[in-house]
């Protein structure tokens, strides 16, 4: 498309030199419009934009800087290129410094000297305008996005941030721009929360990409952190020199919470939040290789409710629910911190008891469960008796690895249950014979029911 070109100056014989310059161009390059006075020029761009304007500083009703200043005020986006007479180059000088693209002495250039200047400035309009949509499409893009993206210059010092990045870091663009991306964008190990490298000074270091890499902690100018994933890579001009570095991360606290919960809940009883059954398994076969280096013991208790049935179906699962969780508490509360209380299922607990070196410490362990069910329950208004059965099985005597362990404090909770419940008793050979046949029945009943 044609270039529209404004030519303004009272020396008729110069519009009609520069008009003949522009319209001898080839494929009609340019299209002039003239005007002698500068307020008919001051009309026609405030309603014909152009691509330039030639300007003569000695006009009619204008003179000097004030030419150039209010041309500049109607269209200040249009590359102006001034005329001046030799003794007037000051004020063409000045108007360079406040933005004109070039100035010309009258009489000292050529016709195709003056083609090619305005081509050179119109060219570099476009190049400008193309650059400037460009950069404009590429800020609205990344702001639209939920990654967070900082570049940085050569030096490491931030250039740019999209509106991700301002959330997550607290840095508003402003406050940002020319500051060292470390001091913009802190991270710490999340391991040992010591500084970690950021990765765009390392790409600026390496001169290599940063692969991605999960759990860095980002601290927030507020003081507030996060968990994020980062990578980076290098920003290379036409030549393959660095020109700097961009770093785009994103926030995967949340991601990370949940895993973390996906991971507690596959270890863990969704009601009571002790320990499962899978992990109970894992916490005894540890703790047989440690007794088995020491030269301890370990016990285990399965424990079974007396009557949590009854109170199960008369007052409903809500409150056999809340009751489950009081025995969890209770349970816990009797033990030492390196011991583990679990919930096997139903009304059963298993408890592992670590590094005994008697029997009879174990029995003080069960003789305390038995009186922490000594006082009621107050569940919801309601005042609940519950007791416990607890068998008891001993490492190494009576199994040396876990789910054996487990097996024989059931036949030995079955055991105390047979004699009444509300007691406990330690496995024996004997219970193999006539405990084992109807605990196993009465397991096949209840899976059954």
């Amino acid at each position: 498309m044609a270039g529209r070109i404004l030519i303004v100056t009272a020396d008729a014989s110069h519009t009609r030199f520069l008009e003949d310059c522009l319209r001898a161009t080839n494929d009609g390059m340019f299209i002039p419009r003239s005007s002698s006075r500068l307020d008919s020029a001051l009309e026609i761009l405030q309603s014909d934009p152009m691509d330039a304007i030639l300007a003569d500083l000695s006009l009619p009703d204008g003179r000097g800087m004030a030419v150039f200043e209010q041309l500049l005020e109607r269209a200040p986006d249009t590359p102006i290129i001034l005329f001046a007479e030799p003794d007037d180059e000051a004020h063409a000088i000045d108007a360079l410094q406040q933005g004109a693209q070039g100035y010309l002495t009258k009489g000292r250039f050529s016709s195709a000297f003056i083609v090619r200047l305005i081509s050179n400035v119109v060219a570099r309009k476009t190049i400008e305008e193309s650059l400037f949509i460009e950069k404009i499409r590429t800020e609205i893009t990344l702001d639209s996005i939920s990654d967070s993206v900082i570049t940085t210059d050569m030096h490491g010092n931030v250039d740019y941030l999209n509106q991700a990045a301002e959330k997550m870091t607290g840095w508003s663009k402003e406050d940002a721009l020319g500051r060292p991306i470390r001091e913009v964008m802190p991270v710490i190990a999340s391991d040992t929360h010591q500084p970690d490298i950021n990765p765009g000074e390392q790409v600026l270091r390496t001169g290599t990409s940063v692969a991605r890499k999960s759990g860095v902690i980002l601290l927030h100018r507020d003081g507030g952190e996060s968990t994020i994933e980062e990578y980076a890579v290098p920003i290379h001009d036409s030549t393959g020199k660095s020109r700097g570095a961009v770093v785009v991360f994103h926030d995967i606290s949340a991601s990370k919470e949940m895993t973390e919960r996906m991971a507690h809940l596959a270890q863990h009883d969704f009601l009571t939040d002790l320990p499962n059954r899978v992990l109970l398994q894992d916490r005894i076969s540890q703790a047989i290789e440690l007794a088995a280096r020491r030269g301890t013991t370990l016990a285990v208790l399965f424990l079974d409710l007396d009557n949590f049935k009854p109170i199960n179906d008369s007052l409903g699962h809500d409150i056999g629910d809340k009751l489950l969780c009081a025995v969890a508490g209770r349970l816990s509360a009797c033990v030492r911190s390196s011991d583990t209380v679990s919930r096997s299922g139903g009304d059963e607990f298993i408890i592992l008891v670590q590094g005994e070196d008697r029997t009879d410490n174990t029995t003080t362990v069960a003789r305390k469960i038995r009186g922490a069910f000594a006082d009621p329950f107050l569940i919801s208004g309601h005042e609940l008796h519950v007791t416990a059965s607890i068998g008891i099985s001993l490492y190494p005597n009576d199994a040396r690895e876990a789910e054996t362990l487990i097996k024989k404090a059931d036949i030995a909770m079955y055991e105390a249950k047979c004699q009444g419940g509300n007691n406990y008793q330690f496995y024996n050979l004997g219970m193999n014979r006539h405990v084992m046949p109807q605990r196993v029945e009465e397991k096949l009943k209840h899976h059954q029911s």
